[in-house]
């Protein structure tokens, strides 16, 4: 009885279910397709969504717009043509956070975007090496 009854339950799914291939293959074709957006110079001059309110002891309320604060990267080894920036390694013409790595020497490193150029140096700290001991 009960094989009968999810082998029912199978075959009125099986009925209802009744997507064709073309059908899905329009679907698809439908995701694809280009969609309009927002221009970006209206985006651009839109006011910025992000305000902290600040009450003072005057009970007067002031919106304080956040500064925008810049990427931190920090540069922690260069190896065999590759830099360790920010926990990966990034190779000539790649990017990382929205910069990209145009030059690798001995001591540093430079990345650019667009306009933005920023120079990263190796630092000398007693602490950056580990020394591992050989056992006997």
């Amino acid at each position: 009885m009960k094989k009968i009854a999810i082998g029912f339950t199978v075959l009125s799914l099986a009925a209802f279910a009744d997507l064709s291939v073309q059908q899905i293959e329009k679907m698809v074709a439908q995701i694809h397709e280009q969609r309009e957006g927002i221009q970006l110079e209206t985006l651009q001059e839109t006011k910025e969504p992000f305000v902290r309110l600040e009450e003072n002891e005057d009970e007067v309320t002031t919106f304080v717009i956040p500064e925008k604060s810049e990427a931190k990267l920090t540069l922690h080894a260069i190896v065999n043509g590759k830099a360790y920036i920010n926990d990966g390694w990034v190779g000539l013409e790649e990017k990382v956070m929205g910069y990209t790595l145009k030059y690798i020497g001995k001591r540093g490193v430079v990345l650019r975007n667009g306009n933005n150029i920023k120079k990263l140096f190796l630092t000398e700290s007693g602490n950056s090496f580990i020394q591992i001991e050989e056992r006997k």
